[in-house]
């Protein structure tokens, strides 16, 4: 057996398949490997509204737990939903993000009460709406909802448009925020030093475990920190080129054909 004792897991393009489905052979490997003692840790640039189905799927809202959300700006117990950590974006940076946001003339997204609320409509929030599930509404006075409780900005938009904004707000605003990419049409502006790999780390403490005892499989750079921080990160045959190169190992398998099945047993039962 393995000494891996912390599984976390990234959800779009990872445990789900491109149809946003999980397959048999997935949710019974990732069971098994919690019959083997194994914690799963689900974790998501989605609201847990959005990962709930999911959570249910695999019937992690039945044992004792934590799901990292908000690209870990949010970390909630698994069987009750009760909030263990949160960060939250200050008043001062959405207000400058979002004065950037008109000058530079490009939109903004946030989730709330299972809404994603744009500054105004566009094609790839019209996207996040078909890949999250999630009602879209358009706010007149986007500035002052964001400034009432917000985990993190989205910008979202074409992949070239979105290197220069990163530019852009890198230069002015330096380390006061995290930056990162999901599914290459989604600029996430998260809290400074909030990201997936530092809420596992604190799930890693309550647990009483470690880095090392600890596998992290992924796709996308929002993946990157908890690939980096765990004992054995890994990228997905299907991930993002620079993830790839980051991972200690990369699946010969995508999401689609069971990657993750093939890491668990290789990795956890010692028979792939």
């Amino acid at each position: 057996m393995t000494s891996i004792r912390i599984l976390a897991l990234d959800l779009d393009d990872t445990v789900l398949c491109s149809d946003f489905s999980i397959s048999s052979r997935t949710r019974e490997a990732i069971k098994q490997a919690e019959g083997a003692g194994v914690t799963v840790v689900l974790t998501s640039g989605r609201i847990p509204e959005a990962m709930d189905r999911y959570v249910r799927l695999l019937d992690l809202h039945n044992r004792p737990g934590y799901l990292i959300s908000n690209n870990g700006a949010l970390i909630t117990e698994s069987h009750t939903g009760n909030i263990v950590y949160e960060s939250l974006l200050d008043q001062e940076t959405i207000t400058a993000i979002c004065d950037l946001a008109e000058n530079e003339d490009f939109p903004l997204q946030m989730y709330a009460d299972n809404i994603t609320y744009v500054s105004h409509r566009n094609d790839y929030s019209d996207l996040d709406e078909q890949l999250t599930g999630l009602r879209q509404v358009v706010v007149q006075n986007f500035q002052a909802l964001a400034g009432e409780r917000c985990f993190k900005l989205i910008i979202p938009g074409d992949p070239l448009l979105l290197q220069k904004v990163d530019r852009i707000i890198r230069a002015a605003f330096g380390d006061r925020v995290s930056l990162f990419l999901s599914r290459k049409y989604f600029l996430q502006i998260a809290p400074k030093d909030t990201n997936k790999g530092t809420a596992l780390a604190k799930i890693v403490g309550l647990l009483g475990r470690s880095a090392e005892e600890t596998m992290a499989i992924g796709d996308s750079m929002n993946d990157e920190s908890m690939i980096r921080w765990a004992g054995i990160g890994v990228a997905m045959a299907n991930a993002d080129e620079r993830l790839k190169n980051i991972a200690d190992i990369v699946t010969e398998k995508t999401n689609d054909e069971n990657g993750i099945v093939e890491i668990i047993d290789k990795y956890i039962f010692g028979t792939g």
